[in-house]
């Protein structure tokens, strides 16, 4: 018999820690290789890990709600010996394990943040002391200690602090940072009313921890960007016919559905390359300008919340790659098998609200980008067209277009240029493209 470390695994390019959601077995419960160990929660995704190796479990280290470093063990699993060497996690525990059958997993030794407060002028908000890497994350970018982070006023689940809570606080001045009895507000600064309104009765539904961060997510970027709404209308008779007569010759010949979402994804990537000012980010005075155009596209996931896949490297893909990235991604969206990396990188985002039957839509930018194109439901609609005989009245395939762009870097002209393009690109599709 041998005991293999079970090590925390990498999550996807940029995680560095991950908290235990729950564990699905116990100590002296059997797990065969690949059969799912616990569950994992990042600042980006909730992700199920498998065992990499079969055999019992003798000890697990930590419980849930702890925050692990990728790479660090967090169980002890008993096998015959026979395991693989590409299956091992690293060496044998050096002290001896004790846990047996039956006992609960040991509580995490790593040092957590305390709320202790030894001023009796001062009293702490938040006696919760678990926060999530993604808090943690904005709190080194602030430079805002634990123990600051501990008086916060949390507002989440378990008395668990929100990413709200912490840029709301920011934004009132961050009042406990010097532990002072009495905070020094600036007078003529503007602070939200904390009014009581009547919320009304009826079924309570608690958020889940996706629509906790999709809510957290929406109200800093529209907290932290100025957005400006520019529309265009486009004609897409020629493209909704090229794709209406060549969809099955395609799938024959690919194995792949065309739908028109990779068709918008080759437009939208063009227009990126004409306006490359659009594929952008703020680092606080800087703008930093993206080499590579991953475009995310906006998908439902079956509990009805929202994720952005990424179509990596867009602009360097023929139609058959595209058409196979868009497929796969939204397989993986419906069955709620997304990756951590799936969902990472993108540089510019497209939200199809025409999915939905809606016209036309007012989308929120997805941080840290810079703008986001929402594309309405295509509708048949007379139309005054100029042909040879002069202007006529045609049924045309008409879509809205509306791009929503941070004013602190995108200026009306490029806003309206690229959107613009876009729809140019749409209304101008090659009807004798082969597939």
């Amino acid at each position: 018999m041998s005991r293999v470390e079970f090590k925390m695994p990498k999550l996807g390019e940029s995680i560095t820690d991950a908290a235990i959601i729950t564990w699905f077995k116990n100590v002296g419960d059997t797990i065969e290789e690949d059969e799912m160990l616990l569950e994992v929660a990042t600042d980006k995704v909730d992700s199920e890990v498998p065992s990499t190796v079969s055999g019992v479990i003798e000890e697990i280290l930590y419980n849930a709600n702890d925050v692990i470093k990728i790479g660090a063990t967090i169980a002890i699993i008993k096998t015959n010996g026979e395991v693989s060497a590409s299956k091992k996690t690293s060496k044998k525990a050096d002290s001896k394990l004790e846990q047996t059958k039956g006992e609960k997993p040991k509580t995490s030794k790593r040092p957590r943040p305390t709320s202790v407060v030894s001023s009796d002028q001062f009293s702490v908000s938040n006696s919760n002391t678990f926060f999530s890497p993604l808090i943690i994350k904005i709190a080194k970018e602030n430079h805002i200690s634990f123990e600051e982070l501990a008086r916060i006023p949390a507002t989440g689940h378990d008395d668990r602090l929100r990413k709200s809570d912490v840029f709301q606080y920011i934004e009132d001045g961050r009042p406990f940072k010097f532990a002072q009895p009495v905070s020094q507000q600036d007078p003529t600064a503007y602070r939200i009313p904390q009014l009581k309104f009547d919320k009304g009765k009826g079924k309570v539904i608690e958020m889940d921890r996706m629509r906790q961060m999709i809510a957290d997510h929406m109200v800093y970027s529209k907290h932290t960007s100025p957005h400006v709404t520019a529309y265009v209308e486009a004609d897409l008779t020629n493209m909704v016919n090229w794709r209406n007569a060549n969809k099955v010759p395609f799938q024959e010949k690919h194995g792949e559905r065309l739908t028109f979402t990779p068709l918008f994804v080759e437009a939208v990537a063009k227009a990126v390359k004409d306006f490359p000012n659009i594929n952008a980010s703020v680092d606080g005075k800087n703008i930093i300008v993206k080499e590579d155009i991953n475009i995310g596209m906006a998908t439902a996931l079956p509990s009805g919340n929202l994720i952005v896949p990424v179509v990596r490297n867009a602009d360097t893909k023929d139609l058959k790659s595209l058409a196979e990235d868009v497929n796969e991604l939204a397989k993986r969206a419906r069955e709620n098998n997304l990756k951590a990396d799936d969902i990472q990188g993108g540089t510019f985002t497209i939200s199809n609200v025409g999915t939905f039957g809606s016209v036309m839509g007012t989308p929120i930018i997805n941080q840290p980008e810079v703008a986001i194109l929402a594309l309405g439901i295509i509708k048949k609609r007379p139309e005054v067209i100029t042909t040879e005989k002069g202007d006529e009245i045609a049924i045309r395939s008409m879509m809205y277009l509306s791009l929503s762009f941070d004013h602190r870097v995108v200026d009306g002209f490029l806003g309206g240029s690229f959107v613009r393009r876009v729809a140019d690109y749409f209304e101008q599709f090659d009807t004798n493209r082969k597939i």
